[in-house]
Formats: structure tokens, C-alpha cells, sequence
């Protein structure tokens, strides 16, 4: 497999505020603590180990072992959860939803990217234990986001009556979804059929894609946990801090013309319950569970907090704090809006003394096939061309493979500075008369325009069967006009190359930000 890289702002992929970060924006600075840069990770180390209690390892390390019991777990899995106790052991954290099948191509990159970060980390820290960890995200309750994935070019929807958090379903209801898929996905049989809950399911398939690699699965929905989030958990029911100072970043990014990803609520909690997780609003000095008949006074919500902590479910505004307070985290692996959005939270971080993690963009990647490769390689087209809008490209392409000149940019040239001329004679003999030749001039190119639209369309029927393919190239790579990353499941290469994740382990480098192209060729 070959790759090649390209830069992240030619692909037209990625809004300004992601750019900008990645390029250091230094109006973006103080919006974060420190850099990816590998150097950057001794301070960050320094920081985290002086700030990590000793009994937050006891206590992730007991839950850890407790989730994975049922489980058959390689050596280096079962090393780096007991490592998670010693004071020299950190953790490079990413975090997805339990799409079925694993979703998107995007989640593999995801778990490869940390797991990368973690060897080269080791490399340059051979004094610490680097534990490439995902974080499931099993208390999500937007089953809609999860529920479907698409295999050469169909759509397999899960269709459940279940509710509440996605990680609490029963997946055996997939075997029906199973029946209609290709042979070879055992793995998938064996974690939606034989485990009653789909976080369970999803740990043992990540376990048995990625065990050899050592990475750690965590289910932060446990009591153990969320006894650890407690002070938080007060602070935002109670006092509303986190609201506050989220909305005053907000004004700040705002004022800079920043658009801000997320917004946070007064109480940034949903209620957690057997098939319920659902927002919990203050009204009237009572504590209203949204869409339901429930409701709390504030001295039973503060024994709930107390006492059953598990019931409270971080939003997307406190889920990276709950994150930071219970693994020794020292950077987090996201997309592009997630590591956007995390820029909001600074302030947050700062107010319960908590370190602000260094905030890595994940691997992004397009594969193509050989055929594909076969396909493009005809074309004449560089890389960073196909990432054109479709009639762009079209048009670029019919204009740089002409048989004639299209462009009329030299003609039109020649007639801008010859009206130029014809308007000074002119206002020599009467001033009034200068907009005139500039409505003439305007006329006159705008007939060159239309001369040049019609050559194009005439060069593109010309080279119809060319464009063909160029655009079926530029359709299996973005699927509905989407990166292929966003859409395709990596059983579209796993099926047919059982090495496939092994060659993009190899293949990518966490602390290269720049867009890869994976290339098989025959």
C-alpha cells in the first residue's frame, strides 16, 4: 500500500477555526494549554502527574478489570490496564459512539491514531507507560446516529423499540441484520449474539480487532466512576459555573469571528435511568426530569448525588471534563469538531483544577482500491484535484486536457486596456462620457465570457467518456458527495484484505497533520 499525503486546506475539506488551529492561529492560543508537537508532552506529563490522585488509578483500575471479566484479553491489554495504577502510566484517549459494525471508516482511524501516539510517545518517554484508550461513548441516547452502516454501497439499518442509553441495548436483535451480510464476519456474530449489552458487544469487538495493540476499551457508565465526578456534578446542578464561563468563551470566539460547535445549558446533566436518559431542568425550586412525569426537590437531587451518582449523565460540555478526572489523560483524539469544540471548554477545565488536555486531530484518510487506483491513474489528475467540487473539477479537467486554448483571459485583457485607451480619448473631449465606454467595455467582455462558456461546453462533450470516468472515480471515493472516511464501513477493505488494519497502522503517523491517501496497487 502506498500513501500519500496531502495538505489539509487543499482539500476543501475543513472549516477556517480547524485550520487555524492546526496552523497555530495565535488568536486561537489562549483557547488551549499546549500543542501536539511530541516535545510539548514533557510539560504535559509534568502537569498531569502532580495533579492525578492515586486513588482515581485504584478506583479506574477496579472498574477496568470488573468490565473486562467476561472477557478473553490479550497480555498486552491486561499490562496496560494493571500499568494504569503505577504514577508513571498515562493514557491518549478518543472517544465515538457504538455505531453498529463500527460505523464509519473514521472510528478505525480514530483508535489507530492513538495507538500510534502511544508507541511514539514511548519512544521519546521511555521512563513512562503510554495506554491508548477508547471511550465509548455508552450512555449516548441518540440511537438514530448509531443505528445503521453502509457495505459496498447499501444501507443496513438496526430496528429497535429500545430507549434509554444505547449502551444498555440488547443487540441480539441484529441477528436478523447478520443473516443479510456477507460470509466472515464472525466477530460480529460472536459480540452482537453472545453479549447482552452492545457496550459489552463493542468492547469484545474492539478487543478483537485491536488487543494485540494493547488498547483499552472504557464504559464510564459505572457508580464507581461517577463517585469520582461528584464536586463537579454539584457545581453544575447548583451553581451553573460551567454554563457561565462556556457562554463567556463563547462571546470570545464569536468576537472573533469564530462559530462556536456547541452550546451548554444551566444543568449540563441528563437523568440516567433503566430506559430513560433525558435533560434534567431546574423549575421553580424543583429539579424536572424533561419529558417526564419525574420530578426532584434539591435536598433529594443532593442525596442522588450523594448516593446513587450513576444516575447523572454528562452532555457533551462536561463528558471531556468526567473524562480528565478519571484517567491520567494527557491528550485527546478527535475530528475536526470535536477538537473545535473542546476549545470552548478551557475555562471549564481551569475552574475545578483540572489539566486542559492537549487536543489532537485524529488520522484522516482516503483508500483506494486497485481498480480505483487503475481507474485514476488514466486520468492524468493529481491527488488534490479530485477533492474539487464536482463541476469544478469537470471543468478544470476539460480546460487542462484541451485540444485548443479555452480561456480567453489574454483576449479579454487586450480589450480592457484597449477601451482603457478609447476612455481617455473620450473624457478628453467630454468627462460625462467615461461611464459609457465602461458600460461598452463590461458588454464586450461579457460576450467574451459567453463565447468561452460555450467552447467549454463544447470541449466537454468532446471529452464526455473521459469525464465519465473521472467522474466515477470522484463518486466512489466521495459517496454522496461526502470524504469516503464519513460514509463507508472498513469491512469494504477488511472483507478483501484481512491485513487492511495492520497496513494502516503502519501506514499512518499520528503527528503528521495532513490528509493521507491510501493506494493498493496490483
Amino acid at each position: 500500500m502506498q500513501v500519500q499525503k496531502i495538505a489539509f486546506p487543499e482539500t476543501n475539506s475543513f472549516t477556517s477555526f480547524f485550520l487555524d488551529y492546526i496552523s497555530k492561529s495565535d488568536q486561537l492560543k489562549k483557547f488551549y494549554g499546549r500543542f501536539p508537537d511530541i516535545a510539548n508532552f514533557k510539560d504535559q506529563i509534568k502537569e498531569k502527574s502532580t495533579s492525578f490522585p492515586k486513588q482515581n488509578r485504584q478506583v479506574l483500575v477496579d472498574s477496568l478489570q470488573s468490565q473486562y471479566k467476561n472477557l478473553t484479553i490479550t497480555e498486552a491489554v491486561k499490562k496496560n490496564i494493571a500499568s494504569l495504577n503505577q504514577e508513571k502510566t498515562f493514557t491518549v484517549t478518543t472517544g465515538h459512539q457504538l455505531n453498529i459494525f463500527t460505523g464509519p471508516l473514521y472510528f478505525l482511524y480514530k483508535i489507530v491514531t492513538v495507538i500510534n501516539a502511544c508507541k511514539q510517545l514511548t519512544k521519546a518517554y521511555p521512563e513512562c507507560t503510554f495506554v491508548p484508550v477508547y471511550w465509548m461513548a455508552s450512555e449516548d441516547h441518540d440511537f438514530d446516529e448509531i443505528k445503521y452502516f453502509k457495505l459496498n454501497g447499501k444501507k443496513y439499518t438496526w430496528e429497535s423499540k429500545q430507549t434509554g442509553a444505547v449502551g444498555r441495548f440488547n443487540p441480539k436483535e441484529l441477528e436478523s441484520l447478520l443473516k443479510q451480510l456477507p460470509e466472515g464476519l464472525s466477530v460480529f456474530q460472536q459480540a452482537y449474539l453472545k453479549h447482552k449489552t452492545l457496550s459489552d458487544a463493542v468492547r469484545f469487538y474492539v478487543n478483537e480487532l485491536f488487543g494485540a495493540e494493547g488498547i483499552v476499551v472504557v464504559d464510564a457508565d459505572s457508580k464507581e466512576l461517577k463517585a469520582l465526578f461528584r464536586d463537579v456534578i454539584r457545581d453544575d446542578v447548583f451553581a451553573h459555573t460551567p454554563h457561565q464561563l462556556v457562554d463567556a468563551t463563547n462571546a470570545e470566539l464569536e468576537k472573533i469571528d469564530y462559530h462556536p460547535q456547541v452550546h451548554s445549558r444551566e444543568i449540563n446533566f441528563f437523568y440516567l435511568d433503566n430506559n430513560l436518559r433525558a435533560r434534567i431542568e431546574q423549575d421553580q425550586g424543583q429539579f424536572r426530569i424533561v419529558d417526564t412525569n419525574l420530578s426532584f426537590s434539591k435536598q433529594q437531587v443532593e442525596e442522588m448525588i450523594e448516593n446513587s451518582p450513576e444516575k447523572f449523565s454528562p452532555n457533551v460540555i462536561l463528558r471531556p471534563v468526567y473524562q480528565e478526572v478519571i484517567l491520567p489523560n494527557l491528550a485527546y483524539v478527535g475530528g475536526p469538531a470535536e477538537v473545535v469544540y473542546w476549545l470552548q471548554l478551557k475555562e471549564v477545565f481551569r475552574h475545578f483544577s483540572i489539566p486542559f488536555p492537549m487536543l489532537m486531530p485524529r488520522n484522516f484518510a482516503m483508500v483506494m482500491d486497485a481498480p480505483a487506483v487503475r481507474k485514476f491513474e488514466k486520468t492524468g489528475l493529481e491527488l488534490k484535484e479530485l477533492f474539487f467540487e464536482k463541476n469544478y473539477l469537470f471543468n478544470h479537467f476539460a480546460i487542462k486536457f484541451s485540444r485548443n486554448k479555452i480561456r480567453l483571459n489574454g483576449e479579454k485583457e487586450a480589450i480592457q486596456n484597449y477601451f482603457q485607451t478609447i476612455r481617455q480619448q473620450a473624457e478628453a473631449f467630454d468627462k460625462t462620457l467615461g461611464p459609457m465606454v465602461a458600460a461598452e467595455t463590461q458588454r464586450a467582455i461579457k460576450s467574451l465570457e459567453k463565447i468561452e462558456s460555450k467552447l467549454l461546453r463544447s470541449e466537454k462533450r468532446f471529452q464526455s467518456d473521459k469525464l465519465k470516468q473521472v467522474e466515477a472515480i470522484k463518486d466512489y471515493l466521495f459517496p454522496n458527495g461526502s470524504l469516503q472516511e464519513r460514509t463507508d464501513n472498513f469491512l469494504n477493505f477488511y472483507l478483501q484484505d484481512p491485513g487492511f488494519i495492520q497496513k494502516i497502522l503502519t501506514a499512518f503517523d499520528p503527528f503528521d497533520f495532513r490528509f493521507n491517501v491510501l493506494l493498493y496497487h496490483d
